[in-house]
C-alpha cells in the first residue's frame, strides 16, 4: 500500500471513529440542528410578518441565509473537537500509532461534511414546512447544495487552524461565538445588505457568507426581479465567488492547521 492509499485508508478510519463520537453525544448535532430550525419558526412566524420583500415571500429569502449559518456552526465542531482531543491527550496516542499524519485533520473534517449533509437535509424539511421552495432546475439546485458543502468543508480547515491555535476547548468557543455571530448578522442572511448603514453595508457586500447566500439563492431561484440589483461585485457573481471563496479558504488554511498540528502532536 503506498503513502497516498494509507493516508486514505487512516482518514477514513479517523472518520468512522468521529462519526461514532458523533452518535455516542447526540448532543453536539442536537445543537447544531435544533437553533437554526428555532430561528426558521422565529423569524418567519414572528419577524417574517413585518417585513415585506418585492415579488417574494421571507420565508424564500430566509432559508439560504439559514442554511448558511448552519454551516458555520456545524463546522465548529471540528474546532472544539479538536481542543478536546488535545487536551484529553488523543493526539500522543496518534502520534505512537503507525498512521498517516494528515489523517487526524482529512478525517475530522470529512466527518464534519457528513454532520452537514444532515444539518442541511434538516433545514430543507423545515423549510418546505414553512413555505420554502425551489424554483429552479433539479441540476442548479443540486449545485446550490454541492456549493454550500464545498464552503462548509472549506470553513471547516478554518475553525481547526484556529483551534489548534488557541488548543483549549474553552477559549475556542468564546472566540468562536464572539466571531460567528458577527459574521452572520453582518450579513444579508436576514435583510437586505443594501438596507445596512454606511460601512456596515460595505463589510456585508464583500462578506463571503454574503456572497454564498447570494448565490445559493440565485441557484434555489429564491430571488426576485423587482428586489434592488446588489451594486457590489461578489453579489453581482455570487455563484463563481462563491467557489473561489472556498478554493481560496482551503489553500491558505489547509497547510496552516497542518503546520499547527505538526507543530501540536511534536510538543
Amino acid at each position: 500500500m503506498n503513502t497516498l492509499q494509507m493516508a486514505l485508508a487512516d482518514g477514513m478510519t479517523i472518520t468512522k471513529r468521529n462519526a461514532l463520537k458523533i452518535k455516542r453525544a447526540p448532543d453536539l448535532l442536537g445543537g447544531v440542528v435544533l437553533l437554526p430550525i428555532v430561528l426558521v419558526l422565529l423569524f418567519t412566524y414572528v419577524f417574517g410578518s413585518m417585513i415585506e420583500l418585492p415579488g417574494m415571500s421571507y420565508a424564500e429569502y430566509l432559508l439560504p441565509g439559514i442554511f448558511v449559518m448552519t454551516i458555520t456552526t456545524s463546522a465548529q465542531i471540528t474546532g472544539y473537537t479538536l481542543t478536546l482531543d488535545l487536551q484529553k491527550g488523543i493526539f500522543d496516542r496518534f502520534r505512537s500509532l503507525p498512521m498517516s499524519p494528515s489523517a487526524v485533520l482529512t478525517g475530522q473534517t470529512a466527518s464534519d461534511l457528513i454532520i452537514n449533509v444532515t444539518s442541511i437535509a434538516t433545514m430543507a424539511l423545515v423549510g418546505l414546512l414553512v413555505g420554502w421552495r425551489v424554483h429552479t432546475s433539479p441540476l442548479e439546485a443540486a449545485l446550490g447544495f454541492l456549493v454550500l458543502l464545498l464552503f462548509a468543508y472549506a470553513f471547516s480547515w478554518v475553525t481547526a487552524t484556529v483551534a489548534l491555535a488557541l488548543r483549549t476547548p474553552e477559549m475556542f468557543n468564546n472566540v468562536a461565538t464572539i466571531v460567528s455571530l458577527p459574521l452572520i448578522f453582518l450579513s444579508n442572511a436576514f435583510v437586505d445588505s443594501a438596507r445596512l448603514p454606511g460601512p456596515l453595508k460595505v463589510i456585508a457586500e464583500w462578506s463571503p457568507l454574503s456572497t454564498l447566500i447570494q448565490g445559493t439563492r440565485e441557484l434555489f431561484g429564491n430571488t426576485s426581479p423587482a428586489m434592488p440589483v446588489p451594486s457590489a461585485w461578489p453579489l453581482q457573481h455570487a455563484v463563481p465567488a462563491s467557489i473561489l471563496w472556498s478554493l481560496v479558504l482551503l489553500v491558505v488554511f489547509v497547510p496552516l492547521a497542518t503546520r499547527l498540528y505538526k507543530r501540536a502532536v511534536s510538543q
